[in-house]
């Protein structure tokens, strides 16, 4: 129906907009930034990127598309994250010491995930709209709050660094930094009694 079809070009424009938000969070690093894990409770941006991608595949993908098989099966346990129901997970501490796949594959992983979600969810009739529907949104939710880590490890990892690099070049905005000179404003002397009169 014309509601559903509606609806479901609004989930994918949602969907598509926080993903591409990850995407444009990761242009201005190296694919060597990407792959650092400067302490057990920072995460690789790789490993960010990976999981976020893990979760759409493990929660929708293998339980509504009945046809897909994950490319590369180890992902499983290499991206999973404390979701004990889900399978065995690698270790949070040593997460920097996956060097494959490599940053170009994870993101050719995460292009793939995203087409058959396209797919899902521009075909799905009303029953299934509504059951995949609240899921996809707990993912987008669930990026969100990795883009807030990824941006906080990136930090991390790059104060590490006796080069100071930087996540984002900040731009100084020249008006506000021509601020008008300080100046004194001359009135009355008197006595004045200043603070709180009350109880309490």
């Amino acid at each position: 129906s014309r509601g559903i079809s509606s609806r479901a070009e609004q989930l994918l424009a949602r969907f598509h907009e926080v993903r591409n938000f990850t995407t444009r969070l990761c242009e201005s690093l190296a694919p060597e930034d990407c792959v650092v894990q400067s302490m057990p409770d920072v995460s690789p941006t790789k490993w960010h990127v990976a999981h976020t991608t893990w979760f759409f595949e493990t929660f929708i993908l293998k339980k509504w598309v009945t046809s897909y098989r994950a490319e590369v099966p180890q992902y499983a346990y290499l991206f999973n994250s404390y979701y004990n129901a889900a399978g065995d997970m690698h270790r949070r501490d040593l997460r920097g010491l996956i060097s494959r796949p490599t940053v170009q594959e994870t993101h050719r992983y995460r292009s793939s995930v995203d087409s058959y979600i396209d797919n899902l969810i521009s075909r799905a009739d009303e029953k299934l709209f509504a059951e995949i529907e609240p899921i996809v949104i707990l993912g987008i939710h669930h990026e969100q709050q990795h883009q807030e880590l990824l941006i906080t490890d990136i930090k991390h990892v790059f104060a590490q660094n006796p080069l100071y690099p930087v996540f984002r070049e900040r731009k100084i905005d020249i008006v506000s930094a021509n601020a008008a000179p300080m100046n004194f404003i001359d009135f009355e002397e008197t006595t004045a009694e200043i603070g709180h009169d009350g109880s309490g």
